[in-house]
């Protein structure tokens, strides 16, 4: 069988193969999720996809078990994100329909791990995880972890990240700080939109980003889904 391995070990087989080369192997299908929405003056509109991305790759490299790797959906949920420029959403019902489809249609893998890099998928997640129960589809959903001190958009955290995985990037010139996290800032964004309390888009303070601090977050976001598929895998596995 040809297959190609995203690792540079050789302990996991990210199968990139033909329908026959599949058939009977029971891989786990990883979806990964990214967004395509304003990340501030300063990082790229592709910001949350070139994060998962990377999250997903370098968690393959300690896995230990065959999985297929579908392409990441770069569009998703980001209607709170309306009246910035750049900005473009699926909506929710939408994402929910989609990825349902996809997980349905993936009858030939052990299960399907969605894997989230964006915080505005949540309700879509909810709705898709409620569905794919009712269905009896096996299934798991993982979203970036959050940490004491982290922010939430285009702020400390994910400039951090950026500017460790991906600095050509990263607009220095433009780096700001936004709306701070108070209590109360999420209904509000969830009502009114992130440009109503967040004029440039962030949410957070860019500012005090460092790479370094985003090696820190890149591993533990990384270790967070190693475990997690490892999870998925074995408990998957005992239940064939």
């Amino acid at each position: 069988m040809k297959t190609r391995s995203t690792s540079r070990s050789n302990n996991v087989t990210v199968l990139t193969a033909t329908s026959p080369e599949i058939s009977g192997r029971a891989p786990l299908l990883i979806l990964p999720l990214g967004a395509w929405e304003q990340h501030g003056p300063h990082l790229p509109l592709d910001t949350d996809t070139i994060i998962v991305n990377r999250v997903v790759g370098d968690a393959l490299q300690d896995t230990a078990f065959e999985v297929v790797l579908a392409p990441t959906l770069p569009i998703t949920a980001s209607d709170e994100h309306h009246g910035f420029a750049g900005t473009l959403s699926s909506g929710t019902n939408a994402l929910k329909d989609t990825v349902v489809a996809i997980c349905r249609s993936a009858s030939w893998a052990r299960g399907v791990c969605i894997v989230n890099g964006h915080g505005g998928n949540s309700d879509a997640l909810a709705a898709i995880s409620s569905a794919l129960q009712y269905e009896k589809i096996t299934h798991s959903i993982w979203s970036l972890p959050s940490y004491v001190g982290g922010d939430m958009h285009a702020g400390h955290t994910e400039t951090s990240v950026m500017l460790h995985i991906s600095p050509e990037s990263v607009r220095i010139g433009a780096i700001a700080s936004g709306a701070m996290h108070e209590t109360g800032i999420i209904e509000a964004m969830r009502e009114n939109g992130v440009q109503a309390i967040a004029e440039n888009g962030i949410i957070g303070d860019a500012t005090t980003a460092t790479a370094e601090h985003g090696v820190a977050v890149l591993m533990l976001y990384t270790q967070s889904l190693v475990d997690h598929l490892n999870s998925c895998n074995q408990k998957w596995k005992a239940s064939e």
